[in-house]
């Protein structure tokens, strides 16, 4: 709706003033309920509508939104169902995540709305990828990304900038100026005079506006939406004002009173009454009206959702729920030619082959298009697949990994690189907090893949050598897959490049152009989550995954000249665990050795060692033994090193296993 107050007609200026007076009636009804004991908690947006609404009253139809939690103006003019909306809001079993989530942690993707996570800013690199989306699509449309003044000083408010300036996105970011971070103020949150100020700092257009105004709201989203499809995203600083506290348990004793009456006489709501007033649009008994007909509109489906079934927990339900179910079709399995090849190279052969197949695939990070990776795995993609789809990033993994999901809501199979898996950490919350969570909260299937080069071996030191796949296995939602042979580097990496669910792919750095075997040409879909027998056993059972394949290969080799028998059990994949084949193994041997590169203190197979004493214990000759690499940060020396990595220590606890 792009109009102005000069050429305002009646009947958009009710309109507006309907749009503003909605969510302030649902608000204090809320408040009530709150004083009631009928509802839990409540963020208030009160005094703030005009940004909200202002916004969504400007923003067309596809036009993604990415609101925060005073933001209810954005889903009431949107015409989210509001017995659906009551529901979510009351935590009943009919609203969007089921009882799953919260407030306003949710999303509906059939109004174009992403909700946010608690994590400030972490949803600013998602509105990102919606917005890269829809430039590759070619369909003219913007993601409108909310947040705080608070949530300005977050790493993924400034990755989220600059990305989208180096991209050239059609993305608008909003923030909603409200004075207070919590009880923080402004002054001590920031230096700068204005917020927007940083916009010039990434190469963005900047505006600063009134947020109390909802004509200047709607004027600037209007410019502001029009440069953005023109590849110049902007950040728009509202100034307004929080009425309540930052949620109505925390109060408001920290805000002086001289802000609240000064304030007060700046209502969005009082500033349009008087203007219509003004105008001869729209009387006091008018406004009166107006309200009694806005209460009568949301007052059944309040009621009717207060009143609404609560979750009731189902085990099986709620698992469920945690992971998308393989899709019923997957890509066809073909005869390729077979020949030579080493680790690196099936993980290329892999992404070539993924990327013929399907458009939806793209790759993003560092260094990945031109220069090819930095172990040259995206070599000559640039020029097969073309710029769109092997994308360079900043210096980023949080932003990167945050594109990456908006991206899979729009149905693109995007893939992050990490440069390497130790730099992973700077994107954890995307991953656990945002990735991994969504679908089981509200979101569809995110089919996103992270490839990271991990593992010791090579001397490359604590910050470029560590194995750090188990910190992600205790987090549903995710896979975590860890390859060690050239045919699982090639198979495995197309499977999850073709799963439903975000997967983290590790790949072994030593491994990659030391190794080598004759694989087909051709990637092979298998479903993720299946152990393999690396070699047949009847005297103890090494069970591990990757680069221990190796090293256990080398000891059972040795011990079969004394005619000793090693079973080597190959996981593959940690997340999900393939708990038959470990059973099995052990139910066969008697005897087990645990062996992992990650350091010993709550590694990746201290969970074996816990699944084999609670469910095989009665099979056990021996105490379950553990060999890892030592306690300590990886170091660079390869004297060093070598005595950190568990293959030092290898023969000592298989010698003491078997003795037992």
């Amino acid at each position: 709706m792009a109009i102005t107050e000069k050429d305002l007609t009646k009947e958009q200026a009710l309109h507006i003033y309907k749009s503003l007076l909605l969510p302030r009636r649902i608000e204090e009804r809320m408040l009530k309920l709150l004083r009631q004991n009928k509802i839990s908690k409540w963020f208030s947006g009160i005094g703030q509508e005009a940004v909200s609404v202002g916004v969504t009253l400007s923003a067309k139809e596809d036009d993604y939104i990415l609101p925060m939690h005073r933001n209810l103006g954005v889903f009431t003019t949107r015409q989210v169902p509001l017995y659906t909306l009551f529901s979510q809001l009351f935590g009943k079993a009919n609203g969007f995540t089921k009882g799953r989530d919260r407030s306003f942690h949710f999303g509906s993707l059939d109004h174009k709305i992403v909700g946010m996570i608690s994590h400030l800013a972490a949803m600013m690199p998602v509105a990102d990828g919606l917005a890269l989306a829809k430039k590759l699509k070619g369909e003219d449309a913007v993601a409108f990304s909310f947040c705080g003044d608070g949530a300005t000083s977050e790493g993924d408010f400034h990755e989220a900038l600059n990305l989208a300036a180096v991209w050239k996105l059609p993305v608008v970011f909003i923030i909603e100026n409200n004075g207070y971070g919590l009880s923080t103020p402004t002054s001590e949150q920031f230096a700068c005079e204005h917020l927007s100020d940083r916009a010039k700092g990434y190469g963005m257009h900047g505006f600063n506006i009134d947020g109390n105004n909802i004509f200047e709201v709607m004027e600037t989203i209007d410019k502001a939406r029009r440069l953005a499809l023109n590849g110049e995203p902007v950040l728009i600083e509202a100034k307004t004002f929080r009425m309540r506290g930052h949620e109505e348990a925390s109060g408001t004793h920290y805000v002086p009173d001289v802000l609240f009456e000064n304030w007060a006489d700046r209502d969005p709501i009082l500033r349009l009454e008087k203007y219509m007033e003004s105008q001869g649009i729209a009387s006091k008994d008018d406004f009166t009206r107006i309200t009694k007909e806005i209460d009568k509109s949301f007052k059944e489906d309040m009621e009717k959702a207060l009143v609404a079934d609560d979750p009731v927990f189902n085990q099986a339900t709620e698992l469920d729920a945690v992971y998308a179910d393989e899709p019923e079709y997957h890509p066809e399995n073909k005869d390729g030619v077979t020949a030579e090849h080493r680790f690196v190279d099936a993980i290329q052969i892999s992404l070539r082959q993924a990327f013929e197949e399907d458009e939806r695939l793209l790759i993003m990070g560092q260094d990945v298009a031109e220069y090819g990776g930095v172990f040259k795995i995206t070599e000559g993609f640039l020029e097969q697949f073309g710029k769109e789809r092997v994308r360079n990033t900043p210096i980023i993994e949080s932003g990167a990994l945050g594109a990456a999901m908006g991206l899979a809501l729009e149905g693109f199979k995007p893939i992050v690189e990490m440069q390497f898996a130790d730099f992973i950490s700077c994107g954890f919350n995307q991953i656990v907090n945002n990735i991994a969570k969504s679908h089981y909260r509200w979101a569809p299937p995110l089919n996103i893949t992270i490839r990271a080069p991990h593992g010791g071996g090579v001397g490359a030191g604590p910050f470029h050598s560590q194995s750090v796949e188990g910190w992600f296995m205790q987090i549903p939602g995710l896979k975590v897959v860890v390859p060690g042979t050239v045919e699982d580097a090639q198979n495995l990496l197309y499977s999850s490049l073709f799963d439903p669910n975000p997967v983290l792919f590790f790949e072994h750095k030593k491994l990659y152009r030391s190794l080598k075997a004759k694989i087909s040409d051709k990637a092979t879909y298998e479903p993720l989550g299946k152990a393999k027998i690396r070699r047949d056993g009847t005297d103890a059972s090494i069970i591990t995954y990757g680069m221990g394949i190796h090293w256990a290969e080398t000891m059972a080799e040795t011990y079969n000249k004394n005619d000793i028998s090693i079973e080597i059990l190959d996981l593959r994949t940690l997340l999900p665990l393939d708990k038959e084949a470990i059973k099995q193994t052990v139910k066969k041997t008697g005897k087990v050795l645990l062996l992992q590169e990650p350091s010993l203190t709550l590694g990746p197979l201290s969970e074996i060692s816990a699944i084999i004493s609670e469910e095989c214990f009665e099979w056990l000759d021996a105490p379950v033994l553990r060999c890892a690499s030592l306690d300590m940060p990886i170091p660079h020396d390869k004297g060093l090193e070598h005595g950190f990595m568990a293959d030092s220590q290898l023969e000592s606890m298989m010698a003491k296993l078997l003795d037992y």
